[in-house]
């Protein structure tokens, strides 16, 4: 993002109320122009009376704060503007304006799973949740959650130790745990994958940010896997989103007298597809993944936000002499194999091989079906 966007930005993504004129206003002008357009140019985009009186008499505390957080290291703000901004969020209904990411922001380009559940998880249910997430993570797919107590945190735990990608979305700012027993995984995350939130910085938890947040979660995956879910549960909300922008729901089947089980029955009844195996969501997401590669391809012709070289076009350009990648070119042949089969060949990390393979395919040496990878030149 060009220096001058950012505290435009800030402005608009600092005030309350809808998004849709905001997100109309930068889709017109840069952040920049947005805001030295003025009060007559803000009203035709439908911005109401208090929006406008809040772009201004900013809140300088507020967004002094948001500044500094954006200097350190690995913090970003994509904005509703920006050509990074993850393509399968643009396709949501009311999609947010901008995203503080603490992490590598390129993961959310990433094809991925939500595995999320209910927070007063059972034993199996979060035995469950690392298995799914393990084997997820195996076949190169990166996990999301919300970073919640139960089912999120085993689904989050289990990726990291398996050396895969995760990625968090909250409902605090980008820097707030919740709940506060997290801040270390928090931590970790924003290390080792991604952490994701549409609030300021210094956001505490609020009651109506969680649905909000499950919007993002089900936005930014290609399909939703519920674990456990009681009768009411923020994991069905989830699950009817990812429904509802056109992405593959999931659920697990339990017994008849878990009360967590009783969601998961009901998304069955209404339509989710009951599943057994990660493998048979590979199956079911290859399609989508594909296109997401497309538009990452396409992403990576384009122009950048920064005026830079896109990193991920610099490492697509050197990838070839990189000892690694060969390795895993070398252990790849022209029949299709699987993620865990490459893993155990090469003895690099499935999110290593994951991000290679990804590289590979972008720059037409490898193609890939139903989660097995092969040359094809």
């Amino acid at each position: 993002m060009l220096d001058a966007d950012l505290h435009p930005l800030l402005r608009l993504v600092a005030i309350a109320g809808a998004t849709a004129p905001r997100r109309a206003l930068l889709e017109a002008h840069s952040p920049a122009a947005a805001m030295a357009a003025g009060p007559a140019v803000w009203r035709s985009f439908e911005l109401d009376d208090a929006q406008i009186a809040a772009l201004q008499r900013p809140d300088m505390d507020l967004l002094q704060r948001a500044t500094h957080w954006l200097q350190q290291p690995d913090h970003h703000l994509l904005g509703w503007h920006d050509p990074d901004y993850p393509p399968l969020l643009r396709r949501v209904a009311n999609p947010p304006l901008a995203l503080f990411v603490a992490g590598d922001a390129a993961r959310l380009w990433h094809p991925g799973v939500a595995v999320v559940g209910s927070r007063s998880a059972t034993p199996a249910g979060r035995d469950n949740a690392r298995s799914f997430a393990r084997a997820l993570s195996g076949s190169g797919w990166a996990v999301a959650s919300g970073l919640a107590a139960g089912i999120d945190t085993a689904a989050h735990e289990a990726t990291l130790e398996a050396g895969g990608m995760t990625v968090a979305v909250l409902g605090t700012g980008p820097d707030i745990p919740y709940p506060r027993a997290n801040a270390a995984l928090l931590a970790r995350i924003s290390a080792d994958g991604a952490v994701v939130s549409e609030h300021l910085p210094g956001t505490g938890p609020r009651k109506e940010h969680f649905p909000t947040r499950n919007r993002i979660l089900a936005g930014l995956t290609l399909a939703t896997v519920v674990i456990e879910a009681a009768a009411r549960s923020g994991a069905l909300i989830t699950a009817r989103l990812a429904a509802e922008a056109g992405r593959e729901v999931f659920a697990l089947p339990g017994s008849i007298h878990n009360p967590m089980a009783r969601g998961c029955h009901r998304l069955i009844r209404d339509g989710a597809t009951l599943v057994e195996d990660s493998g048979e969501i590979t199956v079911a997401i290859a399609a989508a993944a594909a296109e997401l590669v497309g538009d990452l391809r396409a992403r990576l012709n384009g122009p950048t936000s920064t005026g830079h070289e896109d990193r991920a076009a610099a490492i697509a350009a050197s990838a070839r002499s990189d000892p690694d990648y060969q390795n895993l070119w070398n252990c790849l042949g022209h029949d299709p194999t699987g993620m865990d089969q490459l893993v155990a060949r090469t003895r690099l990390t499935a999110a290593e091989v994951s991000s290679m393979l990804l590289l590979m395919e972008l720059d037409g040496r490898v193609a890939s079906q139903h989660g097995r990878y092969f040359r094809i030149r």
